[in-house]
């Protein structure tokens, strides 16, 4: 059953709990971030990739990937001592596309991540967000071996508004995917959502 559209939920003490989506194409980083920063332990489906996935999944610059996202992922992140982040991670790849738009209804926002190797494959992302009304932040996971861009071309490649964030972020730091939802929630605040979801 899907989650009401309602964007948040308020313990007795005051605590607002905020649901947000961690979207982006396969093998970005999502199940990496949720599990990095989550406080509690993280929920994972992720499952070992099989036959079926040989030239339907692109392995192109994830030579140790061997799993895959079939479901969600779930962490919690408490942010301050009122709001409280529940983080749903969905699945990047086209045939999940029904498990995406479930996991997203009732969402505040979305934290989109993407590759400058492979910037393209985060269009259908973005589209997904745009399409559920969600306000978004965009969080460049810097692989190693990825090339740099300039933030103004960046913006331009990735058709970004002016005000949307863009941050750059290492999924398998703490700290760093901290910081990348700390400016999600910073843009959220300033646009109103909290306050009037």
């Amino acid at each position: 059953m899907p989650s009401e559209p309602s964007d948040r939920r308020y313990l007795a003490t005051g605590t607002q709990l905020v649901k947000i989506v961690v979207a982006g194409p396969f093998g970005v980083g999502k199940t990496t971030l949720v599990s990095a920063i989550s406080e509690v332990r993280p929920l994972r489906t992720e499952e070992l990739m099989t036959e079926a996935s040989v030239g339907v999944d692109d392995l192109r610059g994830r030579p140790g990937k061997s799993t895959t996202t079939v479901g969600l992922d779930w962490g919690r992140l408490t942010i301050g001592e009122d709001l409280v982040l529940f983080l749903f991670g969905a699945p990047g790849q086209e045939r999940f596309r029904n498990v995406w738009r479930e996991t997203a209804v009732g969402a505040l926002g979305a934290l989109v991540l993407a590759d400058t190797r492979f910037l393209a494959e985060s269009f259908e992302s973005l589209t997904l967000v745009e399409e559920m009304g969600l306000r978004y932040a965009v969080a460049i996971n810097a692989f190693p071996d990825s090339p740099f861009h300039p933030e103004p071309d960046l913006r331009e490649a990735l058709d970004l508004a002016p005000k949307t964030p863009l941050v750059t972020c290492d999924a398998r730091d703490r700290h760093s995917a901290a910081q990348a939802l700390a400016d999600l929630v910073e843009y959220l605040m300033t646009s109103d959502a909290l306050e009037s979801a």
